[in-house]
């Protein structure tokens, strides 16, 4: 008989719905029967893509036994971290305060008042791996909390009040500025300084892509000539797009590596890691023009079309690592598997080209399976001349082999995918497709994301009759919009907006832009502090309301907010969203100069800060083909304001309040940019 997930829409919930724990879903019902009880709830957080928590449920939720222990002794409550990163944060943040590690999934013994008081990730069903067994644990909190309760509450009562006390921040009027030149170097040396120059990217395994701050180094080499900076942000994204973390056949970005050379990931892919890649690709490609970040942003737009879209319109949030009870198993390869699909000398030299061998190059641990994960190890130039083809006829041999590949994959059981669809990532991948739209001159794209932000739009906001917003929803799946919706949902969707707005000039974004940014200010603002909360005001059942500044593996709603309110600022006519955004910059000034890498968006805001941000004004009628050229270039920092007081066709510059000569050619326009970031290195005025 099922539990109680069994009403839920979450796959992630739905997976456990036939467990034999008496799982509940967070909420009313489970927290009164906790009360009712006078028993410990046991949070277990995790999402669908997650390994390990496949794992865990297949080795003790699944055991009756193990199941008995766990419904006698608590009310256990399951939560799709996706649908609820609320509950996510506050316990991940108490668990990292315990043990000073974290992780998925999540276990936390909760007090009836929800107050944590004892955690961890991943338990195995016997002890191992220098861990208590999942049995000895459930024992054990059980005998502590029925002899020694009143010491547990205690404690869970001093990690609560750490808990909000870590929370209390930004309440200075921080008006000194840390915002030079000198402060930018500081930056850029704290995350060179972590940099991997032969592999690419930042830190030992596990290895993220970490690609705020890989943005942050490719601003920092368009505005001040850094080689160093520049050439590792590109070696980063190249051995990305060479790796086992790039699916070769079918494009797409997995979520992490398990090493450091990017050859094993975690196969299971995110929608917010391919839209921040997407991201990066497009930057990168509009600073460098170098034609091999075409073919991955096209790759990559096609996964996502392929595997992601829904007929609701939006992107689905993920694709599991596992298939069959195996991680990989969709995307690796033996060998003799593809040579029976290509002809010999076709397999050959696919087999060359990424890496594939006999014996295999890597060795899935739970079941000691060797297969080849496909990753690229030759240039394509060093292969060709090997084989004394030319490059394109080499090229064309492979691509026809991806394809044939490809087809030969469709055959296999894909791995499940989340198809709840949430709003933030969906912003996230909004604004990539319109960066790659401006990158590649591809209206395709445009196309692409103006459909998915009128689905979005229509799948979960509601309006009133005048426009203003009524409700926001976080989650959407089953024809059904759900959970209210964080401030991340919000700020990465006013960033799309401002994309969008900048890449068509359609002025409903104007009045998006200010509609949604009242409802944020309504809802989310901190009376104490310019950061705004992560939940808003009605939420139940959160011991602590947080304000996330921390720009991890998707960026902090305050970062994108304090940019968004710079930006809109002018094009609203809003001078105070800027006073805003600046203050959020200024209290943030010295952790970033410290921790760049876990501030690294807000590292990019210094660098607008800097360099100014480039106010376009422009003549009615717009030239469409000439703001095409503008946003082909690249251009960091920009918004464009409409002037009807320019006498067609003419674009103007103007930099903190101050304005140049209006020009007729684009060519002009930025040299005019291109001046004052000279200017300004120089430690000249621009005017």
């Amino acid at each position: 008989m099922p539990n109680a997930l069994i009403h839920e829409t979450s796959p992630y919930l739905l997976q456990h719905a036939h467990n034999p724990v008496d799982w509940h879903p967070w909420g009313e019902i489970a927290i009164a029967k906790a009360k009712d009880e006078n028993k410990p709830i046991l949070l277990s957080i995790g999402y669908a893509a997650c390994h390990w928590c496949h794992v865990m449920e297949h080795e003790s939720f699944e055991d009756a036994a193990v199941a008995a222990l766990m419904n006698q002794y608590f009310i256990n409550i399951k939560v799709d971290r996706e649908e609820r990163p609320d509950i996510d944060h506050i316990y991940m943040d108490a668990l990292q305060a315990m043990t000073g590690q974290g992780g998925w999934p999540l276990n936390m013994f909760i007090t009836p008042d929800l107050e944590p008081f004892y955690g961890g990730t991943y338990f195995p069903p016997v002890k191992a791996y220098g861990r208590e067994s999942w049995m000895e644990v459930l024992e054990a909190v059980h005998r502590t909390w029925t002899q020694k309760g009143n010491e547990l509450i205690a404690r869970a009562t001093e990690m609560k009040a750490h808990l909000e006390k870590s929370n209390r921040f930004g309440d200075s009027k921080n008006t000194a500025s840390n915002f030079t030149i000198e402060n930018l170097l500081l930056c850029r040396n704290n995350i060179i300084k972590n940099a991997d120059t032969t592999h690419g990217g930042f830190g030992a395994a596990p290895k993220f892509p970490q690609f705020h701050s890989i943005n942050f180094l490719l601003r920092q080499a368009h505005f001040l000539d850094d080689t160093q900076a520049l050439q590792q942000a590109i070696v980063s994204i190249k051995k990305m797009c060479a790796g086992g973390i790039y699916d070769q056949l079918g494009g797409g970005l997995s979520r992490y590596s398990t090493d450091t050379y990017w050859l094993v990931p975690h196969f299971e892919k995110m929608l917010y890691d391919n839209a921040l890649f997407l991201q990066s690709l497009s930057e990168a490609y509009t600073l460098t023009q170098q034609k091999e970040f075409l073919k991955t942003i096209e790759e990559t737009i096609n996964f996502a079309e392929r595997d992601l879209l829904q007929d609701s319109g939006l992107y689905a949030a993920a694709m599991d690592a596992d298939s069959e009870g195996i991680e990989g198993k969709y995307y690796c390869w033996t060998k003799n598997e593809i040579e029976s699909v290509l002809p010999p000398q076709q397999a050959g030299i696919f087999c060359e080209f990424y890496s594939v061998t006999e014996q295999g190059n890597w060795t899935e641990p739970h079941h000691e399976i060797s297969t080849n994960i496909l990753h690229q190890t030759i240039t394509v130039k060093a292969l060709a001349t090997t084989h004394s083809l030319e490059e394109a006829e080499l090229v064309q041999l492979l691509e026809d082999a991806k394809s044939k590949l490809l087809q030969e994959r469709y055959k296999r059981v894909p791995p499940l995918t989340d198809d709840k669809c949430i709003l933030g990532w969906n912003a996230l991948f909004n604004k990539a497709l319109v960066m790659a739209g401006n990158a590649t001159q591809n209206k395709v794209y445009f196309t692409m994301a103006e459909k998915q932000m009128e689905a979005m739009i229509q799948q979960f906001f509601v309006t009133a009759s005048n426009g203003s917003i009524q409700e926001v929803f976080h989650t959407f799946k089953n024809d059904k919009a759900t959970i209210n919706a964080f401030l991340d949902d919000l700020a990465y969707t006013l960033d799309a907006f401002l994309a969008f707005y900048n890449a068509t000039l359609d002025d409903t974004y104007i009045s998006r832009i200010k509609n949604l940014t009242d409802y944020v200010y309504t809802r989310f603002s901190d009376p104490d502090s310019p950061f705004f909360f992560f939940t808003p005001e009605n939420q139940e059942y959160i011991i602590v309301r947080k304000k996330e500044i921390y720009d991890g593996a998707t960026p902090s709603g305050n970062s994108i907010m304090a940019g968004v309110l710079i930006d809109a600022a002018t094009l609203c006519q809003e001078p105070k969203w800027r006073e805003r955004g600046e203050q959020m910059l200024f209290q943030m000034s010295n952790g970033l100069l410290k921790h760049t890498n876990s501030f690294a968006i807000w590292a990019s805001l210094v660098q607008k800060q800097v360099f100014l941000l480039n106010e376009i004004s422009f003549s009615l009628p717009s030239d469409i083909e000439k703001l095409n050229k503008i946003n082909s270039l690249y251009i960091p920092f920009k918004i464009y304001i409409k002037n009807h007081q320019l006498a067609a066709p003419k674009w103007m510059l103007c930099r903190d309040k101050n304005c140049l000569s209006p020009v007729a050619d684009p060519i002009e326009l930025i040299l005019q940019i291109k001046n004052g970031e000279n200017l300004i290195l120089a430690g000249n005025n621009f005017f």
